[in-house]
């Protein structure tokens, strides 16, 4: 707690000695590395009554004081000044942005920040979707630092563009909108957009029946920030990738920032131009992997707390240990846990926590099939899928289809007899031979289960 003043102090009406006042009050109640590094560069400026103006070195500063220490500088100036008394504080940014986009200093007082905004123009971003509510996890610890430093410097860095990539539900949507919200939130002057490439089509050929092609490509090259979501949906889209092309070109020129996400890396985008594939390729490329144990627990821990649950720590790691590869998917187990336990009038208990995930583990069953599983066996341990299937008893090949047959019992509803005639007509004995020699394999091996759990996981995605 702050220390009270001994006595009342006398009335002061030089800023400088007010904010010593208040500082010899703060430095009581942090360490001295932060007092050196959040407080000693704030200065002091004018008295206005009972109001303080100070001066800050940036908008992050700013955000970082009013976040950490709002409570403790409040507490502090009306113990100086009286119950009244408030701080105002004045940013200085000209330090830091480029000369053509370089604000006037901003007056911040109770979090209003007078700057002006951007005005009859949507930008489309889901103001639910911020860095705060964005678990960070080794899966998309790299992806997330590139989207925060973009976010701080848009068109600025070197990440740009920002291109991430990842499998269906492991939050490529929302970082890209956190950033976008950050940019905004950060520089509320700039135009920024998002929208998906299917809606970049739909406009585009809109733009072409209505003669507005010059204004459909000069509105987006007005942009500060673009954000495109699945943008893989533009291959086979010829005439959308030119014009695509011609309105990178023109943002990255002029230093504006672009930010796109996709299923998989520039380089295995087939079917889109050559020249696209090489400008994604100029800034950061980073994926997002399906989020680790831990990372899902916090998830669903971050879920449930939002939704106003109150779940044991036995049914969320449960959760946790059976739905492994999209966080999508998390959240919809917690939505179904709490309709069916309204509805039903009972409690979150495990028995009816293990009846919603085997459910959704039917949902996904519908979803994967054998040619599925066999493409991604054969692809990630480099066999032709022809080889497979045929009579051949080399080792790497009786492996990669005992392994494909394991998976095709395990995540499919696939009858045994059906899984045989996948794999080169084989009976069913076949199969239980594969399933039983695989099952073997991993309770001595830990390889094998890291193996087939990353197939398995790849396969889920795929599938999603």
């Amino acid at each position: 707690m702050l220390n009270a003043l001994s006595s009342k102090l006398p009335a002061i009406s030089d800023p400088f000695l007010v904010w010593r006042e208040c500082l010899k009050h703060i430095k009581d109640n942090v360490t001295l590395m932060t007092f050196n590094t959040w407080f000693i560069p704030i200065k002091p400026l004018e008295l206005d009554g009972v109001t303080l103006k100070v001066q800050l070195p940036s908008q992050f500063f700013w955000e970082w004081i009013d976040e950490h220490f709002n409570t403790l500088i409040t507490k502090t100036i009306r113990q100086v000044l009286g119950p009244e008394a408030k701080l105002a504080y004045l940013i200085n940014e000209e330090a830091s942005a480029p000369s053509e986009l370089r604000p006037k200093q901003s007056i911040v007082q109770n979090k209003h920040i007078e700057k002006p905004r951007q005005k009859d123009f949507e930008s489309h971003l889901n103001p639910r979707y911020t860095f705060d509510n964005f678990i960070k996890g080794e899966g998309n610890q790299l992806a997330r630092a590139a989207a925060l430093a973009i976010s701080d410097n848009p068109g600025g860095t070197s990440f740009n563009p920002l291109f991430v990539y990842g499998g269906v539900g492991l939050g490529k949507t929302h970082l890209i909108h956190a950033a976008g919200n950050k940019i905004l939130e950060t520089y509320p002057e700039r135009r920024a957009i998002y929208l998906s490439s299917d809606t970049f089509t739909v406009d585009f050929v809109e733009a072409i029946q209505s003669n507005k092609v010059n204004d459909f490509s000069g509105f987006y090259r007005s942009m500060d920030v673009l954000i495109i979501d699945d943008i893989q949906f533009l291959i086979g889209k010829e005439k959308t990738q030119d014009l695509f092309f011609h309105v990178f070109n023109t943002l990255h020129q002029s230093r504006k920032q672009i930010i796109l996400s996709s299923d998989k890396p520039p380089k295995e985008l087939r079917g889109l131009d050559e020249r696209l594939i090489s400008r994604f390729q100029w800034g950061l490329t980073a994926d997002i992997q399906p989020p680790e144990l831990e990372t899902r627990l916090a998830i669903l821990k971050r879920k449930s707390d939002d939704y106003g649950m109150t779940i044991s720590i036995e049914i969320l790691e449960y959760i946790a240990n059976n739905i492994t590869s999209n966080i999508r998917e998390l959240e919809g187990c917690l939505i179904k846990l709490l309709a069916s336990a309204s509805l039903n009038s009972v409690n979150i208990d495990l028995d009816l926590t293990k009846k919603i995930v085997k459910e959704i583990a039917t949902d996904r069953k519908v979803n994967i099939t054998i040619e599925t599983i066999t493409k991604i066996v054969c692809s990630y341990l480099n066999i032709t899928e022809d080889k497979i299937r045929d009579k051949s008893r080399k080792k790497e090949i009786v492996l990669a289809r005992q392994i494909a047959m394991y998976l095709s019992k395990e995540l499919t509803r696939s009858s045994l007899k059906s899984i045989g005639l996948q794999f080169g007509g084989r009976d069913h004995s076949t199969v239980i031979h594969a399933h039983n020699t695989i099952e073997d394999a991993m309770s001595k091996d830990p390889s094998m289960i890291s193996l087939v759990k990353t197939l398995k996981t790849q396969i889920e995605i795929l599938s999603s």
